[in-house]
């Protein structure tokens, strides 16, 4: 016979137990979630240090970090693969919002195009959480390059075959893209050599090891300004505040090449809806710091915050525009 002790207990001893019981098991980590964030948050950023993508990973670290009361947030570069190695990376960690991913054309876009055997699914093996910025690139030149317009790149290309290099952060990034989306629009004739990130890509532009190149704009004005690369045109609707004296590309002359980066945020499929949530509202409170605001414009970047179901909504648009671009230029990775 099973006695049940608990029932010689008075009914008053037997509610403080159960309440004991009942505490117990709530605390346990098993079945309850510490208060997110409650541990270093690590912002990965698939491209080497230095570029514009890396300066606006490290302002959202900032941001979040003053968003979430102190929290820890930390960035960490992981360049590769035309942003595999860091897009993997993420995919293999714990789906627990302390392993977020910068995403952005490559990751989402033109690598799920270009290469069949890309080992993650952009749409199924990450979680959304929102857009986070805009930056516009740049044909230009070094200095050393005699042309002096984008005509001049065409026809220079064209009558020295062989001569001309451009830099791109990487095989299929959106500089990459640019530069056989240029070629195609114009028959220039530029060999395409990828780096890993737009700052190494910037440096053998500005050391001259290419002689052309489509990056973002950002990283390219310090070395506008000394003399050691020459700018075209900002392949942007309007020209940059960083520099006005640039024309657009439709004022040099092609008004149906433009070309602009996007950055935004993802985690790994299942992380938690509150945690996601939590993360937005960071991302929304860092981009309204007028501070903030006023440096990134004044770095050429447009801080653009939306939600997941935009942000969706936007990789949808672009898929669909840069997919019969890519299939004409038969542009593949493997």
């Amino acid at each position: 016979m099973q006695i049940k002790y608990s029932a010689f207990l008075p009914a008053s001893v037997r509610r403080v137990a159960a309440a004991l019981l009942c505490g117990a098991v709530a605390a346990s980590p098993l079945l309850a979630r510490a208060e997110y964030p409650d541990k270093v948050i690590r912002l990965v950023h698939p491209y080497a240090a230095g570029g514009a993508g890396d300066l606006l990973t490290r302002e959202l670290a900032d941001g979040l970090k003053t968003a979430f009361n102190g929290a820890a947030v930390i960035t960490d570069n992981k360049p590769g693969g035309g942003t595999i190695v860091g897009a993997v990376a993420v995919v293999n960690s714990a789906p627990d919002g302390y392993t977020v991913l910068m995403i952005g054309p490559a990751t989402h876009v033109i690598m799920p195009l270009i290469n069949p055997k890309i080992p993650y699914n952009a749409k199924k093996d990450f979680e959304l959480v929102g857009m986070w910025s805009v930056i516009g690139s740049m044909v230009s030149v070094n200095a050393e390059t005699p042309v002096h317009s984008l005509k001049e790149l065409i026809d220079y290309s064209q009558k020295n075959p062989g001569s001309l290099n451009y830099s791109s952060a990487g095989a299929g990034t959106g500089p990459h893209l640019a530069g056989e989306m240029f070629k195609d629009l114009t028959g220039a004739r530029i060999t395409h050599i990828p780096y890993k990130g737009a700052s190494p890509a910037v440096m053998a532009l500005v050391s001259n090891e290419v002689q052309v190149s489509f990056v973002n704009i950002p990283p390219q004005v310090p070395f506008v300004k000394n003399g050691k690369i020459r700018p075209l045109a900002v392949s942007t609707p309007q020209r940059s505040p960083l520099l006005p004296d640039v024309p657009t590309t439709a004022e040099a002359g092609m008004p149906g090449f433009i070309s602009e980066s996007w950055y935004g945020v993802a985690v790994p499929a299942g992380t938690p809806a509150d945690i996601r949530a939590k993360l937005l509202q960071g991302m929304q409170a860092a981009a309204a710091d007028p501070a903030r605001r006023e440096r990134l414009a004044a770095a050429g970047v447009e801080l653009r915050v939306t939600d997941a179901a935009a942000l969706a909504q936007y990789i949808d648009s672009e898929e669909q525009r840069l997919k019969p671009v890519l299939k004409r230029l038969d542009i593949k990775m493997e």
